[in-house]
């Protein structure tokens, strides 16, 4: 009866061994974060910026700003005090400007 018992309990781990196996690793949390859009100028954009991550621009001006791709790839309008979203979902090298404003340059990452 004691073998039984041992049996059972070394069946029982490698079950759960084999179970816990098989459960998929979840994949980093997507992150938002917020660049302002003040005195002329886009403000500071994060490092590390990853596929699924939001960046949420807001205008902190007097006056309408854009976020525009230079490789086209998006185009947001953002008016005075309001704000825009922009979801990351292709990895590469950005170069963006306003086409309002042509001293408004910046550029990000975004990795995968």
């Amino acid at each position: 009866m004691r073998s039984s018992r041992t049996w059972l309990s070394r069946a029982s781990i490698i079950a759960a061994v084999g179970i816990s196996a098989a459960v998929p690793l979840q994949a980093a949390a997507a992150h938002d974060y917020v660049v302002p859009l003040a005195n002329m100028a886009f403000g500071s954009i994060p490092s590390g910026l990853k596929v699924g991550d939001t960046i949420t621009w807001v205008n902190k001006d007097s006056v309408p700003h854009t976020v525009t791709a230079r490789d086209h790839s998006f185009d947001l309008r953002v008016g005075p005090g309001q704000s825009s979203q922009l979801k990351l979902t292709k990895a590469g090298a950005y170069q963006i400007y306003c086409i309002l404003h042509a001293p408004m340059r910046a550029s990000f990452t975004v990795g995968n």
